[in-house]
């Protein structure tokens, strides 16, 4: 660090308040409203669900995007039963769009949250080490586009790491909504057109197969996608070995 670096801002606890107040409402939720989040709930109120929907359809749109918001910017178990219920709802559109704003703005405010309690602090001190931990986020600066987009595109990271990761390196608020928004189509495809065939699972008295993104059919191009966000980081890192 020079002499004109600024010394990095300090963790304080008044910049950690949004953070404890998410921790607590998440907690408070999951207490008293985890029996209702999971498919069992879905399948006793889905009649209940599409009678609302029937008589106030504009209404039910916004109160589910808001729902789904706070679940996932909460981190609430059961954003999965929340995806097929935007699909049950509103068919695969716009279904997948009420999905995809939901889980996008959700993600932004957990983001936003970390990264104002500790993501610029946390990003500062470690520019300003001298150590590997530094220059393994100069290269991660150097990628952000592609990183981001990977850690979106891979199923086996979770959705929880790939909203927390971001905020805690100081990544561009720009950057992040765009690569959660893009990154999270394919698998929010996925389970929309599997909650909109669930009326007639429901009929038949069959469960949906909700590890269906695992089947090589959808996994493999999912993964060919994730593969080919990094191709200009190989790229890159093949020009500074030349």
């Amino acid at each position: 660090m020079t002499d004109k670096t600024p010394p990095p801002r300090r963790i304080t606890p008044a910049r950690l308040w949004p953070l404890g107040l998410m921790v607590l409402c998440a907690v408070a939720i999951t207490y008293a409203f985890g029996d209702r989040l999971t498919y069992q709930a879905l399948v006793d109120s889905h009649d209940a669900l599409e009678a609302f929907r029937n008589d106030h359809a504009v209404l039910t749109s916004l109160a589910f995007v808001t729902i789904y918001a706070a679940m996932v910017g909460l981190s609430v178990p059961g954003a999965t039963i929340a995806t097929l219920t935007g699909g049950f709802l509103f068919g695969l559109w716009p279904g997948i769009a009420f999905n995809v704003a939901g889980a996008t703005i959700g993600a932004t405010l957990l983001f936003l949250a970390v990264r104002f309690g500790l993501g610029r602090s946390l990003a500062e001190r470690i520019d300003a080490s001298p150590g590997r931990i530094a220059r393994i986020k100069r290269g991660l600066d150097e990628n952000q586009w592609s990183m981001l987009f990977f850690i979106r595109l891979a199923p086996v990271i979770p959705f929880f790491a790939a909203n927390l990761l971001p905020g805690l390196l100081n990544v561009p608020l720009n950057r992040f909504v765009i690569s959660t928004a893009i990154g999270i189509l394919p698998g929010a495809a996925i389970y929309t057109s599997v909650g909109a065939g669930l009326g007639s699972l429901l009929e038949t008295g069959q469960r949906p197969d909700l590890g269906v993104i695992f089947e090589p059919r959808l996994l493999l191009p999912i993964l060919g996608l994730a593969a080919l966000s990094l191709v200009p980081v190989i790229l890159r890192l093949r020009r500074s070995l030349q």
